[in-house]
């Protein structure tokens, strides 16, 4: 993913949260401000036909030096393109990148509702940790509960 690639994934990120079971970010932030949240590596785009159809990145889960090896997996696919495998082979490219950089833990907060996202992420190696009851609110003030999965890895940190 490159900086030229911000207005359509920030659009395919707008729709993600319009779903209201993508994230409990309510508004697209700046490319600046996504940018500073996120790991310059392990960013990753999906195109079919010359167009982004899909996206993935990685971002830190504290600041705090023993959990360097830990981060968080976002994943993105435009509403025209879900259900035809894009997902499945952007969250293993992100995998083998977060390994071929260090990563020895990627986890994932899921909306239960996000059935397709849960799914996914199973098939790609990640289990059922826990639940967080309601976690957090919705932007309509709802309280939701989020699933905790995660993936270590097999290859660093053993």
């Amino acid at each position: 993913m490159l900086a030229k690639d911000w207005p359509t994934v920030s659009k395919i990120y707008a729709e993600g949260i319009a779903t209201g079971i993508a994230t409990f970010e309510t508004n697209v932030p700046s490319y600046e401000d996504w940018d500073a949240g996120h790991l310059k590596n392990c960013r990753w785009v999906a195109t079919e036909a010359n167009h982004l159809i899909g996206w993935a990145a990685l971002s830190p889960v504290s600041s705090r030096c023993v959990y360097g090896g830990v981060a968080e997996v976002s994943i993105y696919i435009a509403s025209n393109a879900r259900g035809k495998g894009i997902g499945k082979q952007l969250l293993q490219q992100l995998i083998l990148d977060s390994e071929d950089n260090g990563y020895w833990t990627l986890q994932s907060g899921i909306f239960p509702q996000n059935k397709a996202s849960v799914a996914l992420h199973i098939t790609c190696g990640f289990r059922h940790l826990g639940t967080r009851e309601r976690i957090a609110q919705t932007k309509e003030g709802i309280w939701v509960d989020n699933l905790l999965l995660e993936r270590r890895s097999k290859i660093i940190g053993q």
